[in-house]
């Protein structure tokens, strides 16, 4: 699967585990925040990269302690007009300081693929039937913004 990740189309080296699956001794993987609850030692135990899915119905401050053993973390875009998965980048990257990968998974459209990025989304996987390439090409459809966000790219007020 290719994913685009800090503007590049790029194969995934991740894998997403399944609750019900056994989680392999090593690579990078995926788990819910439930199997992170539910495994943690056993998870933190073996090698290759962890990180972690959160739906966006979970405050992310509920792991702040944990994040330091996340490389990186998916948040779940449901459908498109949902932007509670906008805020909880945001809260990643401004609040919690959380410097590892962010990535944008479910519902990724490239109409929302430059406001994801400017609220800290690194990482995209493009909705399911959608272009990678047509996604990509999403960063470049507006060269102005003019609302703060967590990039230096906002026009200063001119009047």
């Amino acid at each position: 699967m290719q994913i685009i990740r800090n503007r590049k189309i790029v194969d995934d080296d991740w894998t997403t585990v399944a609750d019900d699956t056994a989680v392999p001794a090593n690579g990078n993987v995926f788990v819910s925040v439930e199997r992170w609850r539910s495994d943690r030692d056993a998870l933190l135990a073996r090698s290759g990269k962890l990180g972690v899915t959160l739906p966006n119905t979970i405050d992310p401050r509920e792991l702040e302690g944990d994040l330091t053993n996340f490389s990186a973390i998916a948040v779940h875009f449901p459908i498109y007009r949902d932007g509670r998965a906008f805020s909880i980048a945001r809260l990643l990257r401004e609040r919690l300081e959380y410097k590892d990968e962010i990535r944008a998974v479910g519902n990724v459209l490239r109409d929302q693929i430059l406001f994801m990025e400017r609220c800290g989304f690194d990482t995209y996987e493009v909705a399911e039937g959608k272009s990678v390439e047509s996604a990509l090409e999403g960063f470049g459809d507006f060269s102005v913004t003019y609302q703060d966000a967590i990039d230096t790219r906002t026009v200063p007020r001119t009047r």
